[in-house]
């Protein structure tokens, strides 16, 4: 078979495809499927917000209390449950069974726990605790009487570690090369983005204003709402499965199977317990590096979070109402993700490099708490109300929810693109056993430890404060604090990665047909890595 080498793309089309002809049966199913799992995390991640903020009694103080105490043990638990069947199963009987026990949760709630919450909770032992503690556990109090709808919202926030993050980036990870990365990722991201504007305008449209008697269920127009839109989740797991199945047989294992050698196979097999994991990650500086990174994205997200659903919460408390609010910033922020994608997102680290690509999100989130937590802070200052009514024309109430959409807007879409592109990334120059226990450790394990601790800080000061207002100043210290140890994390990682891709990429290799470098690209233990 004689050696070719592929040509270099034009400036426009290294610009918006810098995809070769022969990368497409690769890319535009993984493309796909990607796009079908973010949809579903973007109708989920709205449902479940709403679900355990409306209810009489709840209000945005349960969902710190929700990430500590149901979330974070939820986490540790189907991490321990991914090592195992990763033990005992390949990587495709892996991703089904986690994803059924999705799917099959998803339809008990439907069919049994939602249409019986109010004769499933708990208020008698509600009504003791609410009596005995304080104000500020007010939160864990609503946890405990909606137990229903609080384990929906753990189902629901883990579909983001367990199936986009631990089982199709880890495939991802596993059959992309640094080079297509470098490529592939930023489209990957795109396909979230619009995942983001079709979700929200999704829900909106499944999200009825007034009860209509001709549909089989639902006695109220949010209950029919909620029963439509967990119709589309049920039914899209059932396609990314068969899509994922389709994957595996004609593009993975279709060119496996002309190999002598199936090497993944072989490797994936290696064993390993999730203290093994953390072991790994403690010996690391590398792991440290990384984990530091998705931790403190999290922390800085979930406090901001939470004052922003409760200055939602505030604005509209109605669940119809609610839900629709928050769908349509899922929308703009899949606009604001995707103009991210075409201008930053691939074009940056291909120019720049990793360390600057990676700088942007920090940034964005730096910047953007400017607006949000000066208006809250200095609300109630006459002087400072005036002059930003005498800007903007609105009170500053308004500017505060204003500020606060903008924020999550601008900080989600960094984080669907340039974040989590040179997050990826960081993993392909690692041995696959040494990816598939980092990525158990940092996107099982470590992301919810950084949700937890932004909640554990939140359910401190709302002990000590008694009320979210009151937490405000020391809030915005922590998260000017956390944002500067992520800097410091970026440049350190930053060194390494930049060491292991030049290093790798000094490697003679030879030069490969297309067809043989697919198929090397899937097989190599160190993903055949190239700058």
């Amino acid at each position: 078979m004689q050696a070719t080498q592929a040509k270099p793309f034009s400036k426009l089309r290294n610009f918006l495809w810098p995809i070769h002809g022969y990368e497409h049966k690769k890319l535009i199913p993984m493309l796909a499927l990607f796009f079908l799992i973010s949809f579903v995390y973007n109708l989920l991640r709205c449902m479940k917000v709403t679900l355990v903020v409306t209810p009489q009694g709840s209000g945005a103080e349960v969902i710190p209390f929700l990430k500590v105490w149901a979330v974070l043990p939820g986490a540790v638990l189907l991490t321990y449950v991914y090592t195992q069947l990763s033990n005992r199963l390949n990587r495709e009987q892996v991703f089904y069974t986690m994803l059924c026990l999705f799917i099959g949760f998803f339809v008990v709630f439907l069919l049994v726990l939602y249409p019986n919450r109010e004769a499933l909770e708990l208020t008698t032992l509600a009504n003791f605790l609410q009596g005995k503690l304080p104000e500020g556990f007010k939160g864990l109090v609503a946890i405990i009487r909606h137990w229903p709808l609080s384990l929906f919202y753990v189902l629901s926030e883990l579909w983001s570690a367990v199936v986009l993050s631990m089982l199709f980036w880890g495939f991802a990870n596993e059959v992309t090369s640094v080079d297509e990365a470098k490529r592939f990722y930023a489209i990957f991201a795109l396909g979230a983005n619009f995942s983001g504007i079709f979700s929200g305008q999704s829900a909106q449209l499944l999200t009825l204003q007034e009860y209509n008697p001709n549909l089989p269920f639902g006695s109220a127009a949010w209950e029919q709402s909620l029963n439509l839109q967990l119709g589309v989740v049920v039914l899209l797991g059932i396609v990314i499965m068969l899509l994922f199945r389709w994957v595996n047989r004609s593009v993975v294992k279709s060119r496996l199977s002309s190999h002598p050698s199936n090497i993944v196979e072989s490797e994936l097999k290696t064993k390993f317990s999730l203290m093994e994991c953390f072991t790994y990650l403690l010996k690391s500086r590398y792991m440290l590096y990384i984990a530091t990174l998705v931790v403190a994205y999290n922390i800085v997200y979930n406090l901001a979070d939470v004052l922003w659903t409760d200055q939602i919460k505030q604005r509209y408390p109605d669940a119809s109402d609610f839900n629709a609010y928050i769908n349509e910033i899922a929308s703009i922020t899949g606009v604001f993700a995707t103009l991210s994608g075409l201008i930053l997102s691939g074009n940056v680290i291909r120019r720049y490099g990793w360390t600057v690509t990676a700088m942007i999100t920090p940034v964005i989130w730096l910047v953007t708490s400017i607006g949000f937590f000066s208006c809250m802070l200095f609300e109630n200052n006459a002087y400072f109300s005036d002059f930003l009514y005498a800007i903007f024309q609105v009170p500053v109430s308004s500017l505060i929810l204003m500020f606060g959409s903008a924020q999550i807007c601008l900080g989600r879409a960094s984080k669907y693109t340039v974040f989590d592109e040179t997050k990826e990334i960081a993993f392909i120059p690692l041995p696959k056993e040494e990816q598939r226990k980092g990525k158990a450790v940092v996107d099982g394990i470590a992301s919810r430890f950084g949700k937890s601790g932004g909640s554990i800080t939140i359910q401190v000061l709302l002990v000590i404060c008694g009320d979210l207002l009151s937490t405000i100043p020391f809030i915005a210290g922590i998260f000017l604090t956390v944002i500067t140890l992520w800097f410091i994390a970026v440049r350190g990682l930053g060194k390494l990665v930049s060491h292991s891709i030049d290093q790798d990429s000094r490697e003679k290799r030879p030069v490969l047909e297309p067809e043989e470098k697919l198929v090397l690209s899937t097989v190599s233990p160190s993903s055949a890595v190239s700058s």
